[in-house]
């Protein structure tokens, strides 16, 4: 249940505050792409556009916390 309203938290955070969306969207791209670093740059664009929404929602509170530590 804290796992939710720490989600439900950071999406609200991401949506109200364009800023923080960006630097979240960043960080995840990021974060995946070192994790998928055997795709192509192509290969992977293809991957972040298709699968950015549910990677956004299941790492919000990861990266809002992430934004907080690097913009105290």
């Amino acid at each position: 249940m804290e796992r939710d309203n720490l989600t439900h938290g950071a999406r609200t955070a991401m949506n109200r505050i364009p800023e923080i969306r960006e630097w979240a969207e960043a960080y995840m791209k990021t974060k995946y792409r070192q994790l998928n670093s055997s795709m192509s740059e192509e290969e992977f664009e293809h991957f972040w556009r298709y699968h950015k929404p549910e990677i956004m929602h299941e790492g919000a509170a990861e990266a809002v916390e992430a934004y907080k530590k690097a913009n105290p």
